[in-house]
């Protein structure tokens, strides 16, 4: 895993901003959804052809954050990021001009619809009554991307907690976009992978400052739990 933590600076200027570092002290399950992002084998597989090979390290805590999901009451969601060469879900501005030809041949036949790549990792523990969406651009929450955003407001989920690959790119592009739709968001430093332990400070400081909450995996665990006994209470309260 990335072995990088918030600067002291970066610290100090979220106390001067907002009086603490960290957001939220706990969270309501039933109004919060665990999504998972890209945590297929065209990242996550040894070898891949789009490896990161941090994704594989990241597994162990995404399975522990999927068990107090469903321990507690909150969704599981997983995304995949399926592209297409043609038609309405080709992400042409991308392959066009930030590939080479051959190498966007690449990507786009990695992450095809159906294909084994595109598949989740094997060793996630998924779950029948799991959601599954495909999206087709980095941010699951942009435009027609996908349908995470319609899935979670029938549900009333108002907050996501992000993890997955590649932590400064299609998460934190999720991250951005949810928090600018209203919605409450925790982003797992040590439950994210990029290609770099630079790349996934930068994500972590950019978020932590203007769009989420920046937790560990025990930290999120903790706070889970901490908005289920308060929701206990209250239901006893109430009776």
């Amino acid at each position: 895993m990335h072995n990088v933590h918030l600067p002291q600076n970066i610290i100090n200027r979220l106390i001067m901003k907002r009086g603490k570092v960290e957001i939220f002290d706990s969270l309501d399950p039933a109004h919060t959804a665990l999504v998972v992002i890209d945590m297929q084998n065209a990242f996550v597989a040894q070898g891949a052809a789009l490896e990161v090979p941090v994704a594989r390290d990241i597994v162990p805590n995404i399975n522990e954050l999927t068990a107090a999901s469903r321990e507690t009451g909150a969704a599981v969601v997983w995304v995949r990021i399926t592209v297409a060469k043609s038609g309405p879900n080709a992400f042409l501005v991308y392959h066009q001009n930030f590939f080479s030809p051959d190498k966007a041949a690449r990507h786009q036949a990695a992450l095809a619809e159906g294909t084994e790549s595109n598949a989740l990792y094997a060793e996630l523990d998924i779950e029948a009554d799991d959601i599954i969406l495909d999206k087709n651009r980095f941010s699951a929450m942009v435009g027609d991307s996908s349908e995470l955003e319609n899935v979670l407001r029938a549900r009333g989920i108002d907050t996501i907690v992000i993890t997955g690959t590649l932590s400064n790119i299609c998460c934190e592009a999720t991250a951005r976009d949810a928090m600018m739709l209203g919605f409450k968001v925790v982003f797992v430093s040590d439950g994210n992978a990029a290609l770099s332990d630079e790349e996934h400070l930068a994500s972590m400081v950019t978020i932590a400052q203007g769009f989420g909450d920046v937790r560990t995996t025990r930290e999120t665990i903790s706070i889970l739990r901490a908005g289920a006994e308060s929701a206990k209470r209250a239901q006893e309260a109430a009776e």
